[in-house]
């Protein structure tokens, strides 16, 4: 069985001024080598935005370890930088542990669904 490629951890949507950075379960057993690869192409898109509104949608995963984790702090560090933010949305109760445990639920909204998070961040 060949390993999943870096592009089939991310999809991206645009839904006005907010992207959704859909997630799948492939990054629950990627490399962290094939996620760098991933982080790399996310990160670029990123950057062309001029002020970056990001959802990052969880509900295709259960959990995820520190790899992902240090690239949505990328991604948070990132967007806020450059006047913008990030929410996550869909996140399973593992996951919320883990935001729980490394205080980074205090630092991102956690919102119930894609559609919660994109109405609260287009009303900021």
């Amino acid at each position: 069985m060949n390993p999943p490629a870096s592009s089939d951890a991310f999809t991206l949507e645009r839904h006005g001024d907010v992207t959704v950075i859909l997630t799948s379960p492939v990054l629950e057993t990627m490399e962290p080598g094939l996620l760098s690869g991933a982080s790399t192409l996310l990160l670029d898109a990123m950057r062309r935005d001029p002020c970056p509104q990001l959802v990052v949608d969880l509900s295709q995963l259960q959990y995820f370890g520190s790899a992902f984790l240090a690239l949505l702090i990328r991604c948070w560090k990132l967007a806020t930088t450059r006047g913008g933010a990030m929410v996550l949305a869909g996140v399973s109760d593992r996951a919320k542990d883990l935001l729980h445990m490394t205080s980074l639920d205090t630092v991102w909204p956690i919102y119930a669904d894609v559609r919660e998070a994109i109405e609260v961040l287009e009303a900021e």
